[in-house]
């Protein structure tokens, strides 16, 4: 595939994910909670999780809030990607994706959807875009938490 190609690709992944997210809106029930906001540019993503009665696993994942295409398509498609995983597996995640927006990893075949966020590498400036949900499904997953609380994860002081 060409670079051109490649380009086009991620580009409509980005906007089909922006204009019509499938995972929008709220878990039911909702275990897990999390705000995260990213300062430089407004994006706030509101994460809820489902997790099976072991608490091991994401049986659903949804998000609210307002952003960028770049951080919408994002969370879309991480809510679609750790849907059915174990909270390991989710974690591992997260480190690979971030290893991806500074160019060191990849996502394994089975995953290779989000490897369409390759792109956003490019643009250093929007990696925190792309970035916010990740880092907000973490502190979900870390967090324990599942009541709605005014308190939020940044994601401001990240590295590139």
């Amino acid at each position: 595939m060409t670079l051109g190609n490649l380009r086009d690709l991620y580009q409509q992944t980005i906007l089909e994910h922006y204009k019509k997210p499938k995972y929008k809106g709220k878990t039911n029930p909702v275990d897990r909670y999390q705000k995260g906001h990213n300062p430089s540019c407004g994006d706030t993503i509101e994460l809820t999780l489902q997790l099976d009665e072991s608490g091991d696993n994401i049986t659903d994942a949804k998000f609210e809030g307002e952003g960028c295409a770049i951080a919408i398509a994002s969370a879309d498609l991480m809510a679609e990607a750790v849907k059915g995983k174990s909270v390991e597996e989710a974690l591992e995640m997260v480190r690979r994706f971030q290893a991806m927006m500074k160019g060191e990893d990849e996502f394994p075949k089975e995953q290779r959807k989000l490897n369409v966020m390759q792109g956003v590498s490019q643009f250093p400036v929007r990696i925190k875009c792309a970035n916010l949900t990740w880092h907000t499904l973490k502190a979900a997953l870390e967090s324990q938490a599942s009541v709605e609380s005014n308190g939020f994860i940044s994601n401001e002081k990240e590295d590139g």
